[in-house]
């Protein structure tokens, strides 16, 4: 599988498994993991916050018996603060992060974690003391690397500018395509996207019909539910295989890192990697002929 390179030396599979749907049953969590090492996965991204922290727990046990193999990164993520009562506040303070990561690497299993990622965020966070965090883990050996995960284009701006940010994990995928307007920024600092979301909830998916009456009834962004049916439509006049044509979209994005994708099952798993290798047989000109007939999305929302 193709493997994309941070600005610190860490390699990324660029289908990446995304452990938030795994479950909490042990041996089913299991075997879709050993699933995606069997077809060349080789970065699974976790968060704190995923089932309590049993997500984590969950990952790090089945990992390790691949500790001593280099090519396996594990991404965790923090910011979302976990009460006893099982209520979260957005907590993205140094005493937060520096306290959360030691609770991580015990779940996980680890001495040290591949990537940390910050859970989101806002333009009114304390963004120097947060970078510094991040920052002060890196020095410490702690963490190799760290990223965040936005949709605001004012705070993905200001850690580019501010910070040494390696990935921006954001929902990216055909119909969504507001990230395209940042790429090129993105780019030229040297930064990878993590593409979350890439079939859209299943609209991307040979479910897309299902999926458009199940979680788009209302429409989305500046579709209405009867333009998004049409658009879907329209664009299996050029592709049929959807999953295929978003995962095409997103390699041709020069600062993909990669594509991010959730599995409850083997077989979803299965199917996906299928799909990620018919996106190869997808030529350029298809595939500017199916962007031709989706709307160019801009955020519109936290600019400033």
């Amino acid at each position: 599988m193709q493997k994309n390179i941070l600005k610190s030396g860490i390699e990324l599979s660029e289908i990446g498994l995304g452990c938030m749907s795994l479950g909490t049953a042990y041996d089913h969590a299991e075997s879709i993991i050993e699933r995606a090492i069997e077809h060349g996965i080789t970065y699974f991204d976790t968060a704190d916050i995923y089932d309590k922290g049993v997500n984590e727990e969950i990952v790090g046990k089945a990992l390790k018996k691949y500790q001593n193999r280099d090519d396996i990164v594990v991404g965790t993520k923090v910011g979302n603060h976990l009460q006893q009562d099982g209520s979260t506040f957005w907590d993205p303070s140094k005493k937060h992060i520096k306290s959360s990561v030691k609770k991580s690497l015990h779940r996980l299993g680890l001495d040290e974690l591949q990537l940390y990622q910050l859970h989101g965020g806002t333009i009114d966070d304390p963004l120097d003391e947060t970078i510094s965090a991040f920052e002060e883990l890196k020095q410490e050996g702690i963490v190799q690397a760290y990223g965040i995960s936005s949709i605001r284009p004012n705070v993905i701006r200001y850690y580019l500018e501010h910070s040494d940010i390696e990935t921006l994990m954001s929902q990216f995928n055909l119909i969504d395509n507001r990230p395209e307007a940042l790429v090129d920024e993105i780019h030229a600092h040297n930064v990878k996207i993590l593409a979350r979301g890439p079939v859209f909830k299943g609209l991307l998916t040979a479910n897309s019909n299902q999926a458009l009456d199940n979680k788009f009834a209302d429409g989305i962004f500046d579709y209405s539910y009867q333009e998004l049916g049409e658009t879907i439509a329209s664009v299996k006049e050029v592709e049929n295989n959807l999953t295929a044509l978003t995962f095409n979209y997103l390699q041709s994005q020069n600062a993909l890192g990669s594509i991010i994708v959730g599995a409850s099952s083997v077989e979803q798993l299965d199917e996906n990697i299928e799909n990620y290798k018919a996106a190869k047989a997808i030529g350029v000109d298809q595939l500017k002929a199916a962007r031709e007939r989706v709307k160019d999305l801009n955020y519109t929302q936290h600019l400033q």
